[in-house]
């Protein structure tokens, strides 16, 4: 069977998606939906960086609720318009369309997402007959999958940790980087990401479906914040200066405890500038990886570090991965039942439409 799918957005995970759904052989792209007016008209392939695809973007958002439309790959933010990305949300599955997205944090995990969220999206997949499905790197598979899987190969498991050091210089969202993750603003205010909301509504629903695969009761999960400023002003391609004194790195944890004991750690190190707390955990690849660190028997670790041509270094290898994951689960979301889903209701997904023949 063919699904004809629409993707929602081409930024740093929308690019890889067409360019996933343009690859997969069971997939066929439908349509593209964009904000930017320039990019209007435009080819899909020419905005993701291929030959031409013989579909034109539109800002006519209408088109991806058509009714031979099978799902929407979203991956338009969230995460400085909330109300208006999750009313698209709601009218895809109305209108009867299966979603794969990387914005909606809380249904990461949707038994542990806040009530009126669930029973919005509940009811839209119960008018619609729809389902939808959130992942990513990290928070996803980064988070999930992966760490699941190497638990398998474990024994006497003290700790299992997944980290991510970053650089965010690479990131090409300089709103985000500055607005949302703080680089650049005063070491006074707390930026948005790092309160203890938004660790709780990101990144604890990583650790509550780690515990849920391993079958562990958690009794809390808890977070952890440190801050560093820049010791010099930076310049940074695309994103401009940052002056010495601002906010420059900062490690959290999202701790889930066990026993008293945080045995399952999502850990975050970043910084805008490499030579900002060297002391600090560090890159083993340019620009950054994820890498689950589990402590027994044996002692194991796991680094992934992608790059994507075209895009910038580790952070388009990272949003790579994360589209990719998305889009490849596209066959399994239209065939689950209607609701929101978890990525253990899921069956393993591979890679199979992609290889090439």
């Amino acid at each position: 069977m063919t699904y004809r799918v629409v993707v929602w957005g081409t930024g740093n995970a929308g690019r890889p998606a067409i360019r996933a759904v343009a690859a997969h052989h069971d997939l066929e792209l439908a349509g593209v939906v964009v904000s930017n007016p320039s990019k209007v008209g435009r080819d899909a392939g020419e905005l993701a960086y291929l030959e031409p695809l013989g579909v034109a973007a539109t800002d006519d958002v209408t088109v991806a609720f058509s009714r031979d439309v099978d799902a929407v790959v979203y991956t338009a933010t969230a995460d400085t318009r909330p109300d208006e990305a999750f009313g698209d949300l709601v009218a895809c599955l109305e209108a009867g369309v299966d979603v794969v997205s990387t914005s909606f944090y809380p249904l990461l995990h949707p038994a542990s997402a806040p009530a009126p969220m669930v029973e919005a999206v509940e009811k839209a997949c119960a008018t619609g007959d729809s389902s939808v499905f959130v992942s990513g790197i990290d928070p996803g598979w980064a988070l999930d999958i992966l760490p699941i899987l190497l638990s398998g190969v474990s024994a006497g498991i003290e700790e299992l940790r997944v980290q991510e050091i970053f650089n965010y210089a690479l990131y090409d969202a300089p709103d985000v980087v500055r607005n949302v993750i703080g680089f650049g603003g005063p070491m006074e205010s707390t930026p948005l990401m790092l309160l203890d909301v938004a660790l709780q509504m990101v990144w604890a629903p990583m650790v509550r479906i780690l515990a849920e695969a391993l079958d562990v009761e958690l009794d809390a999960v808890a977070t952890e914040v440190e801050r560093r400023p820049l010791e010099r002003t930076i310049d940074v391609p695309r994103m401009g200066t940052f002056d010495a004194g601002t906010q420059g790195a900062f490690r959290f944890e999202v701790q889930g405890i066990v026993g008293g004991v945080p045995r399952l750690v999502v850990e975050h190190v970043t910084r805008i500038d490499d030579d900002c707390a060297p002391d600090w955990p560090t890159s083993t690849a340019p620009g950054g990886i994820h890498r689950v660190r589990i402590t027994g028997h044996p002692n194991l670790d796991v680094t992934i570090h992608g790059t994507e041509p075209g895009e910038p270094g580790a952070a388009g290898g990272g949003n790579a991965t994360a589209a990719n994951r998305i889009v490849n689960a596209i066959p399994a979301v239209c065939d689950a039942p209607a609701g929101p889903l978890s990525v253990l209701d899921l069956p393993a997904i591979s890679g199979a439409a992609q290889l090439r023949r």
